[in-house]
């Protein structure tokens, strides 16, 4: 049964991980698209024109793998977590539908007429199909984060005797205190992405004296974005994000700060240290005293409760994977607060373009805001188990008992070297359009 879970849990972290490398750069990229179209209708310049369309063809390559690895994704509710879907289904059934429905047909047939009906549409009509693909790329990712909003904190709902979850207020699913807060979060962190890679293209162009103009354009526009979501990522949305943690899940809070024993005076902020589990501490640790408890309850001498409060049968499941998964985050996302900040002031210098460190930084930054958004997610899964919903359905009872954890290693092997195909090919056909660059059509 232990060997049959890991490999059910490792089979959907994998599908779930290389998925969302595609969801988090569409959704805040489509509203990047929508400021470069309402540009070019406020100033007539084409070059915000060929910038929107330019972008938008690496959002519906993006968007098509997504479709692909998400379809599996999906099936796995029906396979390896069978027992999930027949308790549960009742309620995630309805905002996953939804999802499916409403967003992203939304999405997706907007998004084919902003591709190919520029001259049938015109230009207002255009932008109005692309402001609808953004629509509906966030609502996709509102639909789904309710849906995970509700196994984190579960509300609305009905058990009965048989063991299936009911809903019994809809309203519920949409005021749940969980999910603005994390909805919020994850849109600032999915425009971060976005802004990153829109910086890092930018850049690219200016350190190869190619497209320059363009290169200019969108190094201005990363940065400017992305000093804006970077902060938001981090205050109010994560700031709100972490107390419903301490409020709902104090023993997870634990877990990601590496506190295992409350501390009277206040509870210090690790910066760097290794969790020792067996020892109930953290090895090596370097530290700031207060912090923590100010930032959590802004009183410096306030009491967080350490694992030590908690019966060890609630513990997260992966206590190390999860401190590193959430200081990760943390980590990263404070750098791109200061290296944006930076970038920002040489911007409003106008000596942005020439400081080729700052440049080469934005380019080399490229790959980490995914790295940020994978470890976000990663804390929020890791530190809801040992639940699939949490404090009522625990993760063991959710696998389906008839798939053997050899067929789901067989199936796990194959996504990964399909996966890797499919990750090669989309390389190569983004590499092809930023190579090729804006095209530049001449009235």
């Amino acid at each position: 049964m232990e060997d049959m879970l890991f490999y059910d849990r490792m089979q959907f972290a994998f599908t779930i991980t290389f998925h969302y490398l595609f969801p988090q750069l569409t959704m805040g990229l489509s509203l990047i698209i929508v400021y470069f179209k309402g540009n070019f209708l406020r100033t007539k310049l084409e070059k915000y024109n060929d910038a929107a369309k330019f972008w938008m063809r690496i959002f519906a390559l993006n968007f098509a793998m997504g479709v692909v690895t998400g379809i599996p994704m999906e099936f796995q509710f029906g396979t390896n977590w069978a027992k999930f879907s027949e308790l549960t289904g009742g309620i995630i059934g309805q905002t996953l539908a939804m999802e499916g429905m409403f967003s992203f047909f939304l999405e997706s047939s907007f998004l084919g007429l902003f591709l190919f009906g520029e001259k049938l549409l015109g230009h207002k009509l255009h932008f109005i199909t692309g402001f609808l693909v953004f629509l509906g790329s966030w609502a996709s990712g509102f639909l789904i984060i309710a849906t995970h909003s509700w196994m984190q904190h579960p509300v609305g709902y009905e058990i009965l005797e048989n063991g299936k979850f009911v809903l019994n207020n809809f309203g519920a699913l949409f005021s749940n205190i969980w999910l603005w807060p994390s909805y919020l979060h994850n849109q600032a962190a999915s425009l971060v992405t976005a802004s990153f890679v829109v910086a890092a293209i930018g850049a690219f162009y200016i350190l190869n004296n190619k497209h320059s103009e363009f290169g200019k354009l969108f190094v201005k526009t990363g940065v400017v974005f992305g000093l804006i979501s970077s902060v938001i990522v981090a205050f109010p949305t994560g700031d709100m994000a972490a107390k419903n943690v301490v409020k709902h899940q104090p023993v997870t809070f634990a877990a990601m700060e590496g506190i295992f024993e409350t501390e009277v005076g206040g509870s210090e902020i690790i910066l760097i240290g290794q969790p020792n589990v067996l020892e109930k501490k953290l090895d090596n640790k370097i530290a700031v005293p207060n912090i923590l408890s100010f930032l959590t309850y802004q009183k410096w001498e306030a009491e967080i409760k350490g694992l030590n409060e908690f019966d060890e049968k609630i513990y997260p499941t992966n206590i190390p994977g999860l401190y590193y998964a959430y200081h990760i985050m943390v980590g990263l996302g404070t750098i791109f607060i200061g290296l944006m900040l930076i970038a920002a002031v040489q911007l409003f210098r106008k000596k942005l373009y020439k400081t080729k460190w700052i440049l080469w930084s934005l380019l080399f930054m490229l790959p980490f805001p995914y790295i940020a958004n994978t470890t976000g997610w990663y804390t929020a899964e890791l530190g809801r188990q040992p639940w699939l919903v949490y404090n009522l359905l625990r993760t063991t009872a959710g696998a389906s008992p008839t798939v053997s954890s050899g067929n789901t290693l067989f199936t796990l092997l194959g996504f990964i070297g399909l996966y890797l195909l499919l990750g090669l090919l989309f390389l190569m056909l983004v590499g092809k359009i930023i190579n090729k660059g804006p095209q530049i059509i001449k009235h």
